[in-house]
């Protein structure tokens, strides 16, 4: 029998509050055999995310250049949701996904500083479908964490292929990737590749399919593309060349958007090779505005593109197709709608138990997809734009409504006359005015509870005993940045440097090796290799709360390692690799950790 745990509850019991434990435990009931013989009975699932593609990147909805013949087949098929809004960027908008409840109050916020880990005791969509005899897996792009417990594979996917956490070429994705033949994460374990990155990533999830096609299955297939690098091969990007003009200048973004729609096609056709068409939901939608911005693609008449708080930003396509369900196609649902609402949407389609003792922010849309008559809510959907340590009040951000957008606060649009949302009108409607910024003033006070909060990865577990920091998640003094989310950094040795929030599990030696290169470079901290730049470091250093050691560098070391007896607990980490002549220093861009067995190694008692 499947045994549902969320995520481990022997580790959680350790880690957590009494009371978060108990609220689990009630929620972790494995399935009935009576729950199992009603899974069999409900819909499919497959929730497919691009990342980048804005609302005007596709043919179906304007764009003039782009060819998706299959996206524009989807869209004839689905109820299509126009007004339907994410978060502005990558990671914000998947922990809003999973969880139904806005990114920020999940602890998601950023894409770096460690703000991109979904908090630990957040129940995601794959714990709901798994609690009902789901299978589930996760194919693509994650960015909510890449150590335990924020992984796929701790948040109730059964199966995960992942790349780096935050996209190709961050400092955690494995070290050379370029969307060929690439190295991927299989449920945390390194597995090389052959083919172009999307190939892989829909192969996989068809494979699933396949292999569980006579159970409910629940696939989440986050592409990685249209997101930047744009290397895609020439035959996909060079129509869109020979066109010129904005087509050439994009002809690369292009590219990646017709490889997409080809295998979109392809995950289309195996749904009717297998009779799954009429038994599966089939939702598309995107992860914010596009990334194409200040290059002239089609944006809908929207101001405002990727990492804007005006609509170009946050409104995106969402289609959702369930011919079996009731659910008609070719029909538009105007109303407001977002990211929030197709967890509670999905419990209801599908008949799923409400995860208890969670509050969400979204609202089913069950009914008005079937086309049923319903009251619809006079609702306010707050969008925010906080790439920063902790929150700021009145930053970038946007309250929406049905007619309204209040825009930082002092820019009021109407969007029945001003959908580009050219003319602040505020002057003329104050209480209007006044409404909206009531409303942001209530959700703030809402989801800043724990703004304050770290969401610690965790070593030494039971489960997980190895893990890996990188300067991705560096904390800088004051909250100020200092992270990087490109190898470009670690190449070029840049001076950069911040502190790890890290959580130990147990009690017990553990083994620190800091590095300038990942293992599999495995260069010297003092080499390079080809496009890099060389350091000179002769002390490497480690602060740990209150214990500080230090090291020389050997000649050609790879890594310096120290072993610390430590407490379980929550600690502040940092390091340094230090050129004691010029006094030039940064931090070690990757420092490998593990608690060590009883026995193995050497470790001082350290207070």
């Amino acid at each position: 029998m499947h045994r549902y745990d969320f995520r481990s509850v022997a580790f959680h019991a350790c880690t957590r509050s009494t009371a978060a434990v108990t609220l689990l435990l009630l929620s972790a009931l494995a399935p009935s055999a009576a729950t199992a013989a009603a899974a069999a009975r409900r819909p499919n699932v497959i929730l497919l995310m691009t990342d980048d593609q804005g609302y005007g990147d596709l043919a179906c909805l304007g764009d003039p250049i782009v060819k998706t013949p299959n996206m524009d087949r989807l869209y004839e098929q689905s109820t299509r949701l126009t007004d339907f809004h994410v978060d502005p960027c990558c990671a914000p908008t998947r922990a809003a996904l999973l969880t139904g409840r806005y990114s920020c109050r999940a602890g998601v916020w950023h894409t770096v500083m460690g703000r991109a880990y979904l908090r630990e005791d957040e129940v995601t969509m794959a714990d709901v479908f798994r609690a009902a005899g789901y299978r589930t897996c996760h194919s693509g792009k994650w960015h909510l964490g890449h150590n335990f417990p924020f992984r796929p594979e701790h948040r109730g996917f059964e199966q995960s292929l992942m790349l780096g956490d935050g996209g190709l070429a961050t400092p955690n994705d494995y070290w050379g990737n370029d969307r060929f033949d690439d190295t991927y994460f299989r449920n945390g374990k390194p597995v090389k590749t052959k083919g172009f990155c999307t190939d892989v990533f829909f192969d996989n999830a068809m494979d699933f399919i396949r292999t569980n096609k006579n159970r409910p299955f629940f696939v989440y297939l986050p592409t990685n593309i249209p997101h930047t690098p744009w290397n895609i091969a020439e035959e996909y990007a060079r129509p869109y060349r020979r066109q010129g003009g904005t087509a050439a200048r994009l002809a690369q973004f292009y590219g990646t958007l017709t490889k997409l729609d080809e295998n979109l096609g392809r995950l289309m056709k195996l749904l009717e090779q297998e009779n799954l068409v009429e038994d599966t939901i089939l939702v598309f939608l995107t992860d914010n505005g596009s990334s194409g911005r200040d290059r002239g693609n089609f944006n809908a008449g929207m101001r405002g593109h990727k990492l804007s708080e005006y609509d170009g930003g946050h409104r995106v396509p969402c289609f959702i197709r369930w011919p079996g369900g009731g659910i008609p196609a070719g029909r538009d649902i105007d109303r407001l709608t977002a990211h929030l609402d197709l967890l509670p949407t999905l419990i209801e389609l599908c008949g799923l138990e409400h995860p208890r003792g969670v509050a969400l922010d979204g609202i089913s849309l069950a009914s008005a997809l079937r086309g049923k008559s319903a009251d619809w809510p006079d609702r306010k959907i707050i969008v925010a734009v906080n790439r920063t340590d902790f929150p700021v009040k009145h930053a970038k951000y946007a309250v929406v409504s049905e007619r309204w957008r209040l825009v930082n606060n002092d820019e009021l649009y109407d969007m029945r006359t001003d959908p580009g949302q050219r003319s602040n009108v505020a002057a003329r409607h104050p209480e209007v005015l006044g409404q909206l910024r009531e409303a942001y003033r209530q959700w703030w006070k809402s989801v800043s509870v724990r703004f304050g909060e770290y969401c610690e990865p965790v070593f030494g577990a039971e489960k997980a005993n190895f893990g890996l920091l990188t300067l991705l998640d560096w904390h800088g003094p004051d909250g100020r940045r200092t992270a990087s989310s490109s190898q470009d950094s670690v190449r070029s040795g840049e001076v950069r440097n911040g502190f790890w929030a890290v959580r130990f599990a147990r009690d017990g030696a553990y083994r620190f090796a800091l590095r300038r290169w990942p293992e599999e470079v495995n260069r010297p901290i003092t080499g390079t290799i080809p496009g890099g730049k060389a350091i000179r470091a002769t002390t490497a250093r480690l602060k740990l709360g209150q214990i500080e050691l230090s090291k020389p560098i050997a000649k050609d070391a790879v890594a310096v390692t120290f072993d610390v007896d430590l407490k379980a607990g929550k600690q502040k980490l940092q390091t340094w690799l230090v050129d004691e002549e010029s006094g030039e220093s940064r931090g070690a861009y990757y420092v490998y950790i593990k608690r060590l067995e009883k026995g193995k190694g050497k470790s001082p008692v350290l207070k």
